[in-house]
């Protein structure tokens, strides 16, 4: 029996909108925008009011911000605090992760489905620090288990590493809502439980996927593309040394820019040579 042409049209549409992203409701009922708004009561001050840089742009919800709000500097200072006192007094990774699931100083925590700790060998030579999960990863409650994981995974393989022989994990613990960007509070919040991470496995290199984790984890301005290819060196407070550090693509670019695979491919190899090297 064929479908209800209105059925198959809502059904398309809604296939559509979670291609596009838009995957979480983040409202109690859905907005119509193409609808004349109510009218609504003049304000009572005669000041001009200034409105958002972009008109058509939604609202945010409270509970899933995209911008910070203007006392996000104190409130990022003090879920730093907390959450350095917590990851601190972590002394095993299980310890780590038993912290982070009674943090509350970061925002995203409210919203994801499940805390993405780590995955792989944490006795492992390489540790890999990715961004943040996304759908798959929250879902599941592992790093890069979706589209790009299974690339990653692929990539780690071509130097004959894989989730025996490396560990995963990511700068932000929790999903931020359609896989927006996260803010400076929030990963302000989580930089000391990664810190405390790496601290823990204490790996004799480390790669760090994508922009915002190579930005944050090396204290550097530069985007990815400047940064990729490059070794470094990352030291925290609590660490007897620094550690060799990698930057390069995250895999969810490579899947949008392919002709950067290039790229990518001789980063492994840079790596692959130090491993021989160390052995």
């Amino acid at each position: 029996m064929a479908e209800d042409p209105e059925r198959s049209r809502l059904r398309a549409a809604l296939t559509w909108l979670v291609e596009a992203g838009a995957d979480e409701a983040i409202g109690d009922a859905p907005t119509v925008r193409y609808r004349d708004p109510a009218p609504t009561a003049p304000p009572v001050s005669s000041a001009p009011s200034v409105g958002p840089p972009f008109p058509d742009a939604p609202p945010a919800s409270p509970r899933r911000p995209v911008s910070e709000p203007k006392h996000a500097p104190s409130a990022r200072l003090e879920a730093g605090r907390a959450g350095r006192d917590l990851a601190q007094a972590a002394q095993t990774l299980a310890e780590l992760e038993e912290a982070l699931k009674a943090f509350d100083g970061c925002p995203l925590k409210e919203t994801a489905t499940n805390l993405v700790f780590g995955d792989g060998n944490p006795k492992s030579r390489v540790m890999l620090v990715g961004e943040a999960p996304g759908a798959d990863e929250d879902r599941l409650g592992k790093p890069f288990v979706g589209v790009s994981g299974q690339l990653l995974d692929r990539m780690m393989g071509w130097i004959g590493l894989d989730r025996t022989r490396f560990y995963i994990t990511n700068v932000l613990y929790w999903r931020p809502p359609g896989n927006r960007q996260p803010t400076a509070s929030e990963i302000a919040a989580c930089l000391p439980f990664i810190e405390r991470h790496i601290e823990l496995v204490d790996p004799e290199f480390l790669v760090l996927i994508g922009g915002a984790s190579a930005k944050t984890l090396l204290g550097r301005s530069e985007g990815i593309m400047r940064l990729r290819g490059q070794w470094f060196q990352y030291q925290s407070p609590r660490m007897p040394r620094p550690i060799p550090a990698l930057a390069t693509f995250h895999p969810a670019y490579l899947l949008r820019s392919p002709a950067q695979k290039r790229e990518a491919w001789r980063d492994l190899l840079t790596l692959a040579q130090r491993l021989a090297q160390s052995d």
